[in-house]
């Protein structure tokens, strides 16, 4: 009995002997988990405080980018605006130049005439000097005859003649003195009356320069009354009719605004290059030009759209 009670006993120290080296090895196991848990929620920590210092890094950068995106766009809008500004006063600074040598230019224009209308006395002066000094001859006819009446002038103790042919009268003032009253009635803004004098210039003298001129004034009293189709087709009359003008220039400018005015945008912005093209040294050109800016168009125009 008692020699199995101490079988027994063996038994039960030698399981409990080979029982420890397991219970030993599972907890080193659970410990090395336990240590590689507490290793990768470290390691998760450590990923999300640099993700959320990148977090917050760009999302310093992204306002500072907008930031300052805002404050270059507000720049730029600046920029433009003080462009367009500077545009408009150009703009108006080339109209109120162009309107200045266009007043010169009238004024020279009845200079001329007036000249020209003294010029045209003091040859009738002295045309009537020649006929009252003594002993002059009588003019002889175109085929070498005498004029009726001459002979008997000549002869002594002839009678003298009462009468003498005359010319039939003018059926208009010569053309000097008819431009210069209708620039008068221009400058004084009788416009309808300018209107008839200078259509009389057109009728009765064609082929003089002051026809081409008038010509143009009369599509000056229509731009100014706010007629802009008939503006074009006096301005168009001129090109057409007189491109030698010196108004031809203005001509094809005042057309273009016209066209502008009446929304008839393409015809106008043509117009407008073809005064670039056709008199780039002019102030028509520069007018052109800052028009042309003002609206964001192209300036550049082929040589062969511009003769179209």
């Amino acid at each position: 009995m008692k020699n199995l009670l101490r079988i027994s006993v063996v038994s039960i120290c030698v399981l409990g002997l080979l029982g420890a080296p397991c219970a030993f090895a599972r907890n080193k196991d659970v410990l090395a988990l336990q240590a590689q848990v507490q290793q990768m929620q470290e390691m998760m920590v450590a990923m999300q405080q640099a993700n959320d210092e990148r977090y917050a890094t760009m999302h310093q950068l992204l306002q500072s980018t907008s930031q300052s995106i805002d404050k270059i766009g507000g720049e730029v809008d600046a920029m433009q605006k003080a462009v367009q500004d500077q545009q408009g006063k150009q703009a108006d600074s080339l109209q109120q130049l162009s309107g200045q040598m266009q007043s010169m230019n009238d004024s020279l224009d009845e200079l001329r005439a007036r000249l020209d209308k003294i010029d045209k006395q003091l040859s009738n002066v002295q045309s009537q000097q020649q006929s009252l000094a003594p002993g002059q001859p009588a003019p002889a006819a175109v085929d070498g005859s005498q004029p009726p009446g001459a002979a008997a002038a000549m002869t002594p103790g002839a009678a003298t003649p009462t009468t003498s042919a005359q010319p039939p009268p003018p059926t208009a003032p010569p053309v000097n003195q008819l431009y210069q009253s209708a620039g008068s009635d221009y400058n004084a803004a009788k416009y309808n009356l300018a209107s008839q004098e200078f259509g009389d210039v057109i009728k009765f003298y064609p082929q003089s320069e002051q026809a081409g001129n008038s010509q143009f004034y009369l599509g000056e009293i229509d731009y100014r009354s706010g007629n802009y189709a008939n503006a074009i087709k006096n301005y168009d009359a001129v090109l057409t009719q007189y491109p030698g003008s010196s108004k031809a220039a203005t001509a094809q400018l005042r057309k273009g605004e016209s066209e502008l005015k009446l929304d008839q945008r393409q015809p106008g912005i043509q117009d407008l290059r073809t005064v670039i093209y056709r008199y780039p040294q002019t102030p028509e050109a520069m007018q052109a030009r800052s028009k042309l800016n003002g609206m964001g168009v192209r300036i550049y125009v082929k040589p062969s759209a511009a003769r179209e």
